[in-house]
């Protein structure tokens, strides 16, 4: 897609500065009119906390028009340690232009997709911004959502499902990124397990959410090893999570999950990735849905 040139005189392009909050807050209010500010001052606030990224942007990219910010891109910057080196991952949030600046808005993108080794992604598209997001060369690599009832799901063994904490003797059988991982997630709000059978640990983070007609407790798969892994335990984590009141989850899928009492919803939560290394599916870790809350 072709990006505008040179803009004007009074308008620039950068990184946004923690001197910019206030700004940025009233622009992402005027483009997202539910969320109030308590919301916006959350997310900064939980962003400046995240441990920085080589010299990449902390919070995102600001538009702005004689210091005044007109438009804002938030991203959240993830570094993962991989047995074949350390990756990086963006979650590009957030979009929101004030109108007289839109033809602009292309030259925050640009400015953010600069780096050919990270993977960027976008894990709530607007409908106004998904020709952008493809005019970009991003791709689908969530089709839609698997919505489950994990208690109806048959025990496979005996497990035992345990919340992931510091001195929880388990987590020793877990890897060293995988077990920061869950505390990370515990202490932004997540729900963090680790099911252990037959001596193995399979890791597990959950977001509480209403994702059903807003009255039904559910959750959100946050993390999982595998689809395969997640519904090889359902069942444990489904009574664990009964006996909190919880009864539906949702998780990313391309097709029904095999093992997993449910119904795909195709064209549901649909994501987007650039870059060399798709997440997989089940993978929504550090992302906005966790950083920002619900």
């Amino acid at each position: 897609m072709a990006v505008l040139g040179a803009l004007p005189a009074d308008v620039e392009c950068r990184p946004i500065r923690e001197d910019d909050w206030e700004g940025v807050i009233d622009c992402l209010r005027r483009g997202f009119p539910t969320r109030g500010r308590d919301y916006w001052v959350r997310a900064l606030t939980r962003q400046s906390r995240r441990p920085a990224v080589d010299d990449l942007p902390r919070y995102g990219i600001a538009l702005a028009k004689s210091g005044q910010v007109v438009g804002v891109l938030l991203s959240l910057y993830t570094r993962y340690q991989t047995e074949g080196g350390d990756d990086i991952r963006c979650n590009l949030s957030s979009w929101s232009v004030d109108s007289e600046f839109r033809p602009y808005a292309t030259k925050m993108i640009a400015m953010v997709l600069k780096r050919k080794d990270v993977t960027y992604v976008n894990i709530s598209p607007a409908p106004a911004t998904v020709k952008l997001n493809k005019a970009f060369g991003f791709k689908l690599f969530s089709h839609g959502q698997f919505a489950f009832l994990p208690a109806l799901n048959a025990l496979r063994g005996t497990w035992r499902v345990l919340e992931a904490r510091s001195d929880l003797a388990e987590m020793a059988l877990l890897p060293d990124a995988e077990r920061s991982m869950l505390l990370e997630h515990a202490a932004l709000g997540c729900l963090s397990l680790v099911c252990i059978r037959d001596g193995v640990a399979v890791p597990l983070v959950l977001m509480r959410r209403r994702i059903a007609h807003r009255f039904i407790p559910s959750c959100q798969v946050v993390y999982c090893r595998s689809l395969a892994d997640l519904a090889g335990c359902a069942g444990a984590v489904g009574r664990f999570l009964l006996r909190r009141g919880i009864l539906l989850c949702a998780v990313d899928a391309n097709e029904p999950v095999p093992g997993l009492v449910g119904h795909y919803f195709a064209g549901k939560g649909v994501k987007y990735f650039k870059g060399p290394k798709p997440p997989s599916l089940g993978d929504l870790t550090f992302t906005e849905l966790v950083v920002f809350g619900p």
